[in-house]
């Protein structure tokens, strides 16, 4: 049966199910993998393929992120209080390193997720050619410093995204090592 193989949504349905209700019991949870079952059976989503997942290079990519929320919070307060009305944004073309769309979905994700900044536009086209690019919105950009600082930053979080999620290919392209 082709719901067996999809039994991380049956259980998510599961949980929701009973987080919606609010209460567990025995009923309630029987209901809920009922209905997962069901909703599994009759609107299946397309299988995707298993990610690899690199625990360290995911607790790396974890603190990164942390580590730059807190960073541009403390910028974007400062702009804010410094420069108020008068403060700057732009864009900045970063190249994209990496066909994936997990890996571009969690890179435009934790850009989103990073105060003063998000992705305005991807850009696929011309991936073999090198042109492919994030087009990353940023507040606090004065000079061509800040703008190469954003992009190193994107740089560094596309390359921490791939060393934890990537495929073998992706972490040769990128010249990451496999653990």
């Amino acid at each position: 049966m082709n719901v067996l193989r999809r039994w991380p949504q049956v259980l998510w349905l599961t949980v929701v199910w009973v987080l919606l209700w609010g209460t567990v019991s025995v009923k309630i949870v029987l209901g809920g993998l009922l209905v997962a079952v069901l909703v599994t059976a009759l609107f299946p989503l397309p299988l995707l393929p298993r990610l690899p997942l690199r625990p360290w290079r995911l607790v790396r990519l974890l603190g990164f992120v942390l580590m730059d929320l807190f960073i541009s919070g403390v910028q974007v307060s400062w702009e804010a209080l410094w420069y108020g009305p008068r403060s700057r944004a732009g864009i900045v073309a970063v190249p994209l390193l990496s066909r994936s769309n997990w890996a571009i979905t969690l890179t435009a994700g934790a850009v989103a997720l990073t105060p003063g900044s998000f992705v305005l536009q991807i850009d696929r086209r011309g991936f073999d050619a090198g042109e492919a690019r994030l087009y990353v919105y940023a507040l606090g950009l004065r000079d061509p410093e800040d703008a190469e600082r954003v992009r190193t930053m994107v740089l560094r979080l596309q390359h921490k995204v791939i060393g934890a999620f990537g495929t073998p290919e992706e972490l040769r392209m990128c010249g990451e090592a496999g653990e």
